[in-house]
């Protein structure tokens, strides 16, 4: 397959909006990591605010892994277009190969951290309702 320099071009926009999601999702969660953090400093202990904060450790690791694959596709797409500008278009096969696979894992990295928040809206709910939402496997359980 024949690439230009275009061609990686291409990913420059998905990337700078994706990482602008990313960041988002960064500054929501930290607001709500310093929310938590005051709830506890008051002495809030419930097991529901534990589960909170290990779930939001969790996703903040994952958000720092997303922000770190996005940059280094971002970056693989400049050393493409550099490889395709001097006519090395071996390594700019590959290098362009590079970054649509880390852009993948850090799409993948996002699904997962989309999960977690949701448990976090979960466990949320559990406790101004008293009540685990179940899953589907534990419905079906229940009802036969």
């Amino acid at each position: 397959m024949e690439i230009t320099i275009n061609t990686p071009a291409i990913l420059f926009p998905a990337i700078s909006l994706i990482m602008l999601a990313y960041t988002n999702r960064f500054l929501a969660l930290s607001n709500r990591i310093r929310n938590l953090h005051e709830r506890y400093e008051k002495g809030e202990k419930k097991e529901i605010l534990h589960g909170q904060i290990k779930n939001l450790r969790y996703r903040l690791n994952i958000i720092k892994n997303m922000q770190a694959l996005g940059v280094l596709s971002f970056i693989s797409c400049i050393f493409c277009m550099y490889f395709i500008y001097v006519e090395w278009m071996e390594f700019a096969h590959a290098v362009f190969a590079f970054s649509l696979f880390t852009f993948s894992l850090s799409l993948l990295l996002s699904l997962v951290e989309i999960q977690k928040s949701t448990k976090a809206l979960e466990l949320e709910l559990s406790d101004m309702e008293g009540l685990e939402d179940p899953s589907l496997v534990d419905y079906i359980r229940k009802k036969f």
